[in-house]
């Protein structure tokens, strides 16, 4: 199931009995780029292998899912990706390439780091 967070615009992912939760499987993700998805979930989600259905055939196949590591008080209601698209994915594609540009240096800040800069300077 996915929740929204409290001071985020992205979701947050957890088992819940009878839910399932919808989205694109990617395959042939090479180990650094695997690597670099770990980063970018940074320490609020951890990657879990899980059984999932292809919707087109029923195929069974295993995939990685990253899963909300975070404090479950901060969770509420049902994440709308539509109401996301709407709002928030513009300024996620700006804090999304920040990351990028964060992680080809160095000294690049945690993920939770650079979405709090974000958006921190945007209420300023």
């Amino acid at each position: 199931h996915r929740f929204s967070i409290k001071g985020r615009v992205y979701p947050a992912i957890l088992p819940v009995e009878d839910k399932k939760v919808f989205g694109k499987v990617l395959v042939g993700i090479s180990a650094p780029e695997l690597h670099i998805l770990d980063v970018f979930e940074d320490v609020e989600y951890v990657r879990d292998p899980v059984e999932v259905y292809r919707e087109d055939n029923l195929e069974k196949l295993l995939a990685y899912v990253y899963v909300w590591d975070g404090k479950n008080e901060d969770l509420f209601g049902e994440w709308n990706f539509e109401g996301w698209k709407q709002v928030h994915m513009n300024d996620f594609i700006k804090m999304t390439t920040g990351f990028i540009e964060e992680f080809e240096h160095p000294e690049s800040k945690p993920r939770v780091e650079t979405y709090l800069s974000y958006y921190q300077q945007d209420d300023k």
